[in-house]
């Protein structure tokens, strides 16, 4: 038996699991959970990087002797070193307002084709690179390491970019699989902070003695560069039979899109607002974001955490399609009171708003289910990849009711699980760079619960709910660069 400790770290929180794995038997604990929360300072809102890295070594201590470990968090998002390799202030949280403005010069002075053609991804606020545009330090820093780089530096003493985080940063060319220096030179940023790159499965490095006696665990052990953007682990973790499937990696926030061997850098393709981003083994994660649960948890928040198995329930019993929003309107974007917005969205659209928590909870899911039948349908065409069945991944694939209602509106098979699918991709690239597992998708279908819903014939109802809100790129508002409207942030 081996056992692995998967450090996986989300937007409002972080765990360690461990997963012991046994010939083709395997078994996922989750040993250790601690909050994420940012904290504003000055104006400006950060991530708490160092009790993020007190909670991954409190979880390592709690997961006891390990084979190796293996880090994947959110993407964009950074920490700076100095010459000392002493961290320049707390990474930036990439809600904050520093970046407004600055992706609209940016591809003002390059061309947003230009800039699609080399990073081939999502046209977002947000990105790394504009995020590095608005630094005001940036003349101190020698090196620039991602969240799971950094966390792994401070562990093992390595500096490296592990490439399916970095291809999120908009200076990776995702055609030749580096950095792209041309891109970085014309944005007149130093190239040098840019750290060498790592490939998921590759060795990191091994415990400092500091980390060693912190822990429990042996200098000698491995930590393992894994696929470290969360997404990436998670699309790893699918349990597909098939090359033709879609995915919905879905939690606070949902990524939606296909696997495909190569990028996809038409201009159609950059107008409909796709990323090409890294996944295991050289593919491409073909996807675009689209809002998540967060409408969801913020309605529960707004009702005083109301019994969300209650809410569903009810839900599911509700008059289908008496409002439908799009869920990527920027109004649905920041904290608040959320079902008040959902209302002013369905007045502001002609509709009548939500009649109760029920109606309401409807509405968000229908929702939902509307924004991953349009990015599928979308991603199949400028891809010219046939989709045979839909994967629903991440704590969304607890919500029976989302789950049924995509397979409505996609009109194809949706198979829901694993539930802690980033943890459990991070934890298997470990086992297999380790020689113990060879097939990950073949090893999640052994051993995980999985649960399939299928089509109930819908589409027209379907159809005209989408028709509603004329969510069609005839129809969507004019978007500053990329030509869709902007989405959430990663999860």
């Amino acid at each position: 038996m081996s056992v692995h400790a998967a450090v996986d770290l989300g937007a409002s929180s972080g765990r360690v699991m461990t997963a012991r794995i046994d010939g083709e038997r395997m078994s996922f604990t989750e040993v250790h959970r601690f909050a994420n929360r940012p904290v504003r300072i000055g104006g400006t809102l950060h991530w708490d990087v160092l009790a993020l890295y007190r909670g991954v070594l409190d979880g390592l201590r709690a997961a006891g002797p390990v084979d190796s470990i293996g880090i994947d968090s959110w993407a964009v998002d950074y920490g700076l070193l100095d010459g000392d390799g002493r961290l320049i202030g707390n990474p930036v949280h990439h809600r904050d307002e520093r970046t407004a403005g600055i992706m609209e010069r940016v591809t003002a002075e390059l061309g947003a084709d230009a800039l699609y053609r080399v990073g081939g991804v999502q046209f977002l606020p947000f990105n790394t690179l504009y995020q590095l545009l608005a630094e005001q330090g940036l003349d101190r820093a020698r090196t620039l390491l991602m969240i799971p780089d950094l966390l792994t530096h401070w562990l093992t003493g390595s500096v490296g970019a592990e490439t399916t985080n970095a291809s999120t940063t908009g200076l990776y060319d995702v055609r030749t699989g580096d950095w792209s220096w041309e891109l970085t030179g014309r944005l007149g940023l130093p190239a040098a902070i840019l750290p060498p790159l790592r490939q998921p499965g590759s060795a990191s490095g091994t415990l400092r003695a500091e980390v060693a006696a912190e822990t429990g665990l042996p200098c000698s052990t491995p930590v393992i560069t894994v696929a470290s953007h969360d997404t990436a682990s998670a699309v790893a973790a699918v349990p597909a039979g098939t090359g033709r499937f879609a995915y919905v990696s879905s939690g606070t926030w949902s990524l939606v899109g296909l696997e495909l061997p190569r990028p996809v850098l038409t201009e159609e393709s950059r107008l409909a607002n796709f990323s090409n981003e890294g996944g295991l083994d050289g593919t491409i994660r073909y996807l675009r974001n689209v809002m998540g649960l967060w409408i969801l948890q913020e309605c529960v928040r707004a009702w005083g955490d109301a019994d969300l198995a209650g809410l569903l329930a009810a839900a599911a019993h509700a008059p289908p399609f008496r409002a439908v929003i799009d869920p990527d309107d920027p109004a649905f974007l920041p904290p608040g009171d959320m079902p008040a917005r959902i209302a002013a969205f369905c007045r502001c659209t002609g509709q009548r708003p939500p009649a109760g928590r029920a109606e309401t909870v409807r509405c968000v899911l229908e929702s939902l289910a509307l924004a991953y039948r349009r990015t599928i349908r979308d991603a199949v065409r400028l891809s010219g990849q046939d989709v045979e069945v839909v994967h629903v991944v991440g704590g969304g694939a607890r919500n029976g009711l989302l789950c049924q209602m995509t397979a409505d509106a996609t009109g194809l098979p949706v198979v829901a699980g694993p539930v802690e699918a980033a943890a459990l991709g991070n934890a298997l690239v470990q086992a297999r760079a380790q020689g113990l597992v060879s097939d990950i998708r073949a090893s999640v279908r052994r051993s995980e619960r999985l649960d399939t819903y299928h089509p109930r014939g819908e589409e027209e109802a379907w159809a005209r709910a989408e028709a509603r809100l004329a969510i069609d790129d005839r129809r969507l508002p004019a978007a500053p660069v990329g030509g869709g409207p902007v989405s959430a942030p990663p999860r």
